[in-house]
Formats: structure tokens, C-alpha cells, sequence
């Protein structure tokens, strides 16, 4: 009976432990992820989001006439019944200056869809370079059945552009909240337009 307790009381212990180090380790993703993404450019993560300069829409240096390309890719995931898409394919910016440009979204259901844009800047070594001022992005995108929505994005691209850089690739990709990232269905149905 003593050897069965102690037995219980050293499994106890390990579960705990285990808990305890899952816990820091999903504590420890966050600051991971950030760095991940500052290297690869992937998620669109900017310098004024991790920690760098603040993203600021200043006038223009005179020596500052340098133009790039900004390409615009959109893209869903295959849950998701939208046509989503940029208005203008690619346009070239000032550097320094601050640009717009429009996507347009659709949802094709009979139901109202909440989807969320996750942004990606290609080349890696850019992504700290293009701020996005406004976006999208930022928050989940709720479309009634058979809405059409203009979507906006204000941004600017760094001064600081490494001079090799010629052409900047903005990518979303919306994914069904309704039946999450994973396309797993989640339970209860699509919230109502505008909730």
C-alpha cells in the first residue's frame, strides 16, 4: 500500500511539472514567434511592432525620390466562400511617403462569415521596411450574405529600404473564423453582420 501511494505521489509530481513546463513553453512562444517573424517576414511583422522605430507619415526628405514597386497578392483559405482580391495589382510608392490601396471582398454565402486577413511582406529582409499605418488586418472582417466591402490599407515604406530592394510583395490570406484557422468547425453558427 506504501509502495502504491508513493507510486500516485511521484506520478502527481510529474504531471505537475509537465504542466508547469507546457506553461512556460507557450509562455516563451510569443516573444519566439516575434523574432521568427522579424527574420523571415512572414506575418508582415514591422520594426514599429517590434519595437523599432514608429511607423510615422512625416513629409518627405528631398533626398528621399526614390520609387519601388508594391506588389498586392490576395489570397483565401479554401474553407472560406469570399472572392477577395486588390483593385490594382501593383503600384509604385516614394519611399517615405504614404501610400493607399483598396482589396475588395465578397462573400458568396447565404450567411454572414467573420474572416480574418494575416498579412505576409515578401521579401523577408523588407518586411521591417513597409509599415502598415491602417489595415484590414487588424481586425476581423464580418460580411452579411452576398456583401461586397471595400477594404482599405495605408502604409509606407521605410526610408531605411535596403538599396537592393526594387519591389515589395504585400500578401493576405482571409480565413474562416466560423470554422477556424484549421478548419475545424467551431460550435454555434456564424455570428450576425456587424456583431
Amino acid at each position: 500500500m506504501a509502495d502504491s501511494q508513493a507510486s500516485v505521489g511521484r506520478t502527481v509530481r510529474r504531471l505537475v511539472l509537465a504542466v508547469v513546463l507546457m506553461f512556460g513553453f507557450g509562455f516563451a512562444l510569443v516573444p519566439l514567434y516575434d523574432v521568427f517573424c522579424e527574420v523571415t517576414g512572414i506575418n508582415g511583422k514591422s520594426a514599429a511592432l517590434l519595437g523599432g522605430a514608429p511607423a510615422t507619415s512625416g513629409p518627405l526628405d528631398a533626398a528621399q525620390s526614390r520609387e519601388v514597386t508594391v506588389e498586392f497578392v490576395a489570397n483565401t483559405n479554401g474553407n472560406l466562400p469570399w472572392d477577395f482580391r486588390p483593385t490594382v495589382p501593383r503600384m509604385k510608392v516614394r519611399v517615405g511617403e504614404m501610400a493607399k490601396t483598396m482589396y475588395v471582398a465578397h462573400n458568396r454565402a447565404d450567411h454572414s462569415v467573420v474572416g480574418q486577413a494575416i498579412p505576409s511582406v515578401a521579401p523577408g529582409a523588407a518586411a521591417r521596411h513597409l509599415h502598415k499605418l491602417e489595415c484590414f488586418c487588424f481586425t476581423e472582417q464580418t460580411l452579411a450574405a452576398h456583401e461586397r466591402k471595400d477594404m482599405e490599407v495605408r502604409f509606407r515604406v521605410d526610408p531605411q529600404l535596403p538599396d537592393n530592394v526594387h519591389t515589395l510583395t504585400l500578401s493576405y490570406t482571409f480565413f474562416d473564423l466560423n470554422k477556424g484557422m484549421d478548419g475545424g468547425s467551431h460550435a454555434g453558427h456564424a455570428p450576425a453582420a456587424g456583431s
